[in-house]
């Protein structure tokens, strides 16, 4: 099975990503990563939307997985098997931001339990934290714990990063911002 990348919006695929679209006979994906891939997925290549995420191991070997982003960043990477990157949304909100990827540390709360000491412990280490969200994080509650902790830091919302109608809102924990459903957060200095 090969794993692959889609990036994290339209006209970020790899080449290697390409190539190896450009070469399957069966596609599996979300609805959005198809999207994203349709250009490079070649005719009569079967091509079919996942339903099951727990039945992905049980794919023929010869199956290409869609991964949006980055399939090592909260992706379908954790399926093995040949994995081929992607542009990710970290990738894209540290470029936007100027913050080198070197002083960032990723913490996802999408689909999880929102764990505010991680990120103060990586605030207190210098480093810029790199959220991924989704409409279950409390983010007036994270910047309120933060600043509790005397860790006031800038604060960065980015939503439907590469894509057309991407938005990048600024300020600081003292005033946190919204945060939509599906969305990316940075909290550092830079």
């Amino acid at each position: 099975m090969k794993v692959v990348g889609v990036g994290a919006g339209p006209g970020l695929l790899t080449q290697e990503a390409i190539s190896v679209l450009q070469g399957a006979d069966l596609v599996y994906g979300s609805d959005r990563a198809i999207e994203l891939a349709r250009p490079y997925i070649r005719d009569g290549c079967l091509v079919h939307q996942i339903e099951d995420y727990r039945s992905l191991r049980d794919l023929p070997g010869s199956a290409v997985v869609l991964s949006t982003g980055d399939p090592m960043l909260s992706g379908l990477g954790y399926l093995g098997g040949q994995i081929v990157p992607g542009i990710s949304s970290l990738q894209l909100a540290c470029a936007r931001l100027g913050v080198s990827l070197l002083r960032t540390v990723p913490i996802t709360f999408h689909g999880r339990r929102m764990e505010p000491e991680s990120v103060a412990d990586e605030l207190r280490r210098g480093r810029c934290v790199f959220l991924l969200t989704d409409e279950s994080t409390d983010m007036a509650g994270l910047c309120r714990y933060l600043e509790e902790g005397g860790l006031s830091r800038k604060i960065a919302v980015l939503t439907d990063l590469g894509y057309p109608q991407e938005r990048i809102q600024q300020g600081f924990t003292c005033t946190p911002l919204a945060v939509p459903g599906l969305s990316c957060v940075m909290i550092g200095d830079w």
